[in-house]
């Protein structure tokens, strides 16, 4: 994925055409991250509404659940806006464009995947599921030790010492 902090870095080259865009992407397979994150909520819905395993008290449940999702969709949003000015491509799945420095990407190079994070555990206070928040801690244990480290090995080998920079002054969270 496009990462970024104070400012955007723009770098285009002849490798940015079509017909090379393939092998310059993060190659993520079936990991794309929204599907992880899509599994991760069927699977735990699915096993909340066979066996379900509270973790809050009911009267807890909605008021710190809906304001989760809220802030989740604000991030995901303000996330994609901050792509889409830079004029580099979300998807994972097309080739990056810019390292986006601005906005939330100071402070966290993964801001979309965090949003997928807080939506999921929103969810999971609001229906009051243990079984979302299970599935939400194998989500991101799958996004940390395998989709980040090979999107962030794709951007060190097309954006070098630009993104080792960012990488070195950024958290990969929070």
């Amino acid at each position: 994925m496009n990462s970024g902090g104070g400012q955007t870095v723009t770098t285009k080259s002849e490798s940015d055409s079509p017909a090379n865009a393939e092998q310059h992407t993060a190659n993520l397979g079936l990991l794309r991250p929204p599907f992880v994150y899509l599994v991760s909520i069927v699977v735990g819905a699915v096993i909340h509404f066979a066996m379900p395993l509270r973790f809050l008290p009911r009267t807890l449940a909605v008021p710190l659940g809906v304001p989760l999702v809220a802030v989740a969709i604000g991030l995901f949003s303000y996330s994609v806006a901050k792509f889409r000015a830079a004029g580099t491509p979300v998807p994972a799945r097309k080739a990056t464009t810019a390292i986006v420095r601005t906005g939330q990407y100071r402070f966290t190079r993964n801001p979309i995947y965090l949003a997928f994070s807080l939506f999921q555990l929103g969810i999971a206070m609001w229906v009051n599921s243990v079984w979302l928040v299970a599935t939400l801690a194998t989500a991101v244990a799958l996004m940390n030790y395998v989709v980040v480290p090979r999107e962030e090995q794709y951007l060190e080998r097309r954006f070098g010492t630009q993104y080792l920079d960012y990488k070195a002054s950024v958290r990969r969270w929070l």
